[in-house]
């Protein structure tokens, strides 16, 4: 199942406070969800970089309609707090269960609560139709905006190292965003790396180039220089994923509010599971796992 590539203020609402915060890791989460891969025939030196991009974009795309789905381990820091999940995907969303906080087994009363949240979702259709909508809005943002890699940036050769390939990428002039979301992604600079090989995404780093404005300023910015990278790697034979997600975005909202978006997420210790996993399939999994790691 899908699972690369997570700024929601109008500014004025809490939703739009929200685009904000999460639309860079939104979009790029989705963007890097990784899906089998398939052997590509060897890139000709001929080709511009714009061109390798565009392949490299497509082809990810094409195997963004894969649905398999995985089990894996999620560690993340935010704010200064660790915590450590265990995440299964599942037709109807990835399921998540709470491991440790800050190197910490949960105490007695977390795991209750950690209970509790998991068997609402099993029992609520409303949460479990919040779910699928979740699913389905970020797999609809990521592509929708993917796709606008090739028109938003122009690409340039910056070396390489093996079977990757590096291109610096940096703001189309000529590109008009037609979203908010879009505007954030488009006034970004960096590097993007290729998997020449199998012509995967394998990195895409990237930096504001300059203060973001909303509605002038006066609804709120993000500052310049905020920065994410991303990794996605083969982490199974056959199964690309994404394996690191950095973000370092600061700013302002309106009312002066202060916008700080710092978080890390490693992702390792892929195992596939069934296609047809149904959520409470996923849970007596997630409860298992539990009780190994709580005996260890």
């Amino acid at each position: 199942m899908n699972s690369w590539l997570k700024a929601r203020c109008a500014l004025m609402s809490p939703l739009a406070v929200r685009l904000i915060h999460s639309s860079v890791a939104l979009t790029l989460t989705t963007i890097l969800l990784g899906v089998c891969a398939r052997p590509q025939s060897a890139l000709s030196s001929q080709v511009s970089a714009n061109d390798l991009a565009r392949r490299v974009i497509a082809n990810e795309l094409n195997f963004q309609d894969d649905h398999t789905n995985w089990m894996y381990r999620l560690e993340k820091e935010q704010h200064g707090k660790k915590q450590v999940e265990e995440i299964i995907e599942t037709k109807k969303g990835s399921l998540s269960r709470l491991l440790s906080i800050n190197d910490r087994p949960l105490t007695a009363k977390q795991q209750l609560e950690e209970d509790h949240r998991v068997r609402e979702l099993m029992t609520s259709r409303s949460a479990q139709q919040k779910l699928q909508r979740a699913l389905d809005a970020e797999t609809l943002q990521g592509r929708r905006l993917f796709k606008m890699l090739p028109d938003a940036f122009v690409f340039s050769y910056a070396g390489g190292d093996g079977d990757l390939v590096k291109l610096s990428f940096r703001p189309n002039p000529s590109f008009r965003p037609p979203s908010l979301e879009a505007r954030v992604f488009h006034d970004m600079e960096g590097e993007m790396w290729v998997d020449c090989k199998q012509e995967r995404l394998a990195a895409f780093d990237g930096h504001l180039t300059q203060t973001v404005k909303f509605g002038f300023g006066v609804l709120g910015h993000l500052d310049k220089g905020g920065h994410f990278e991303v990794r996605q790697a083969e982490v199974v034979p056959g199964h690309w994923d994404m394996t690191t997600l950095s973000l370092d975005i600061r700013g302002k909202a309106i009312l002066f509010a202060s916008i700080a978006v710092q978080k890390r997420e490693t992702h390792r210790d892929f195992q596939q599971v069934s296609d047809d996993l149904t959520l409470a399939q996923a849970a007596d999994i997630l409860n298992r796992t539990t009780v190994v790691a709580n005996n260890r």
